[in-house]
């Protein structure tokens, strides 16, 4: 969540500094700092609060120089203070950093034996010492911060300047991104374009493990093995950085198609190759975590489902016993507490009235404490929440949500797995599921795809009034959240069931006019899902099934078959979502109603 902007130019850089901190203020802070390189001193600033605060200050002692880095903080090691906030320094070095150094304790322990002494709680300020202790065998800043990052493990995105070499800045990046700025006569580093937006619209984006020399006149970019490389330049226009629909016609098919992008977003600096950093939960995380014996969620719509399939995972990963409920029911009924209890919320707005008013009722009701899943950075439900972790999906314009769902059980597998650690999930199943994450944007890119045989099953639905949705297992709240999207914005009635409870009612529905569609990943309930769409089959009713390419499922006139990638079953819900969003948006469009903005519905719904 935390921002980086940096700059190097001919003029006074202080005020690009200050107002790209503001353009990452929708990321969510709690403090901000800048440090400036001025007539070879640093000069730092840093405020508690809003960027607005920090602007003050630089206002009312000016700070001049043409080099310098910022930050936005959202603490992580070390409570919200002004010594805990970035920039960190070093005698003549100052550093920003996103991203978590998951042995910053071991580093601290061996730079204390060498004299070096620590003002804040923080992992960056053990950055900045490394820094400081090799900068004098190697008398470059580039090759210290080289040397420097082969011994840190996690994930981070680095701003680094000297006075030393008061003329650039160095950067590095892995695990979380990093951006870089091209001017005339300037260059730039931002965790984030929109940082720079007011300055270039042309930007070079780091592939994992670079590392960057930036001077006023030059960019110099060095891969993992300390080759120099070239990376493209990348121009942008308004359109691409704007809530605009750019090339789409809907709202909803633009963000049906970030979700590689957003999905990644929200991976990026929360996990390393093998394990997730359970530090960007906050600084209270792991202390609450210790102490969880049981889950209760509570979310509205297609939150809720998310909640639904986050249960699956926190029962067999993590042995954790998970209650999920509507927030609407929940807040007027008694409810009992298990000892140790986290609270969590889901919410895309952070504003959703039910939800809100439960997390409020919660805090008599004797939970451990509470947690939300959240999009939107200072939104209710984040500030009166313990612990927060924000799913990065960008603005959400349509009202059916569809980038903000998979970025929410992205999230709430990585919670999964840090409370799971603590029980019965083994450092090889943390392993294994950290890779099935680390997948998810290219599988998420194959499967967008095949939107033109989507396109096509659809017209199957245009003329139809009722449409059956059925999973199995953890598949059973995919398919409602399929259900749910068709209803939402074609109008067209739908219902989701678990596929075994066909025999008991759903059946009965089942004719040659009916659409039935079957979502089959390759787990151990396919075969008893192809059971139960065999009555379809003998009902005479029409299978629409998603179905992995191994499951042996074929084309037949009862049925028509959409063959999807072979994926990892924990990101296999996540996946299996997309189809049904891209279906959904199809046949709203073939019936011509108003996709973005369908009737009687709203964005966030803050009334009960």
């Amino acid at each position: 969540m935390c921002g980086i902007v940096g700059a190097v130019a001919q003029r006074n850089v202080t005020k690009i500094l200050v107002e790209g901190l503001k353009r990452l203020e929708y990321r969510g802070y709690d403090s901000a700092g800048i440090a400036v390189v001025s007539e070879d001193q640093l000069v730092l600033r840093k405020a508690l609060g809003k960027v607005s605060e920090l602007e003050e200050k630089c206002i009312a002692n000016p700070v001049h120089g043409g080099v310098g880095i910022a930050h936005t903080r959202w603490a992580t090691h070390g409570k919200p203070s002004e010594v805990n906030a970035h920039p960190h320094t070093s005698d003549h070095i100052a550093v920003v950093h996103n991203g978590i150094i998951e042995n910053h304790a071991q580093l601290r322990a061996q730079l204390q034996g060498k004299g070096y002494e620590f003002l804040s709680q923080t992992d960056t300020e053990v950055v900045a010492h490394l820094i400081h202790s090799l900068y004098e065998q190697s008398g470059s800043l580039k090759e210290t911060l080289r040397q420097a990052i082969t011994h840190f493990d996690g994930a981070y995105a680095l701003g680094v300047v000297s006075t030393k070499e008061p003329d650039l800045i160095v950067c590095a990046r892995s695990g979380s991104p990093l951006v870089l700025g091209v001017g005339i006569d300037e260059n730039f580093i931002a965790s984030d374009q929109l940082a720079l937006r007011q300055v270039t619209d042309r930007f070079v984006f780091l592939d994992e493990g670079d590392l960057a020399e930036i001077t006023a006149d030059r960019i110099d970019i060095f891969d993992i093995n300390g080759h120099s490389v070239e990376r493209d330049v990348v121009q942008l226009t308004d359109a691409e950085e704007s809530a605009d629909k750019g090339e789409y016609r809907h709202y909803m098919l633009k963000e049906i198609y970030e979700q590689a992008t957003v999905l990644q977003n929200t991976l990026q600096g929360r996990v390393s190759k093998t394990g997730v950093l359970e530090e960007a939960f906050g600084t209270e995380a792991k202390a609450i975590f210790d102490q969880v014996e049981a889950i209760q969620i509570l979310a509205c719509g297609t939150s809720y489902h998310a909640g639904m399939i986050a249960k699956y995972w926190f029962e067999d990963w993590a042995g954790l016993p998970c209650a999920v409920e509507v927030a609407s029911e929940y807040r007027y009924r008694k409810t009992v507490v298990r000892p140790n209890t986290l609270f969590v919320t889901i919410s895309q707005s952070g504003e959703t009235a039910d939800t809100l008013a439960a997390l409020r009722s919660s805090k008599e009701s004797g939970y451990l404490a509470s947690l939300t899943v959240c999009n939107v950075a200072n939104s209710s439900l984040v500030r009166e929440s313990d612990l927060r972790l924000m799913t990065l999906a960008g603005p959400e314009i349509g009202v059916a949500s569809t980038k903000a769902f998979t970025t929410q059980l992205v999230a709430l597998q990585l919670l999964v797995i840090a409370l799971g650690r603590r029980g019965c999930l083994s450092a090889e199943k943390e392993s294994e599921l950290v890779a099935g994450l680390l997948q998810l944007p290219e599988l998420c890119k194959q499967v967008l795809d095949l939107d033109g045989p989507i396109q096509q099953m659809s017209e199957a639905f245009s003329e139809k009034n009722h449409a059956l949705f059925l999973g199995r297992g953890v598949q059973f709240p995919v398919a409602l959240e399929g259900a749910l999207k068709l209803k939402e914005i074609s109008y067209i009635h739908a219902e989701a069931y678990p596929a075994g409870e066909l025999k008991h009612g759903p059946l009965a529905l089942v004719d040659s006019d009916m659409p039935v569609v079957a979502v089959a990943p390759n787990d151990e309930l396919l075969e008893k899902l192809k059971s139960n769409l065999e009555e379809v089959q003998a009902r005479g009713g029409k299978l629409f099934v998603f179905a992995d390419a191994k499951s042996g499922f074929s084309n037949d006139h009862g049925t028509t078959v959409l063959s999807l990638p072979h994926v990892p079953l924990n990101i296999a819900p996540i996946i299996y979502t997309l189809p049904l969003q891209l279906l959904s948006y199809h046949v709203a469009v073939l019936k011509g109603t108003d996709v973005d903005q369908p009737r009687n519905l709203a964005k966030s719904v803050t009334v009960e």
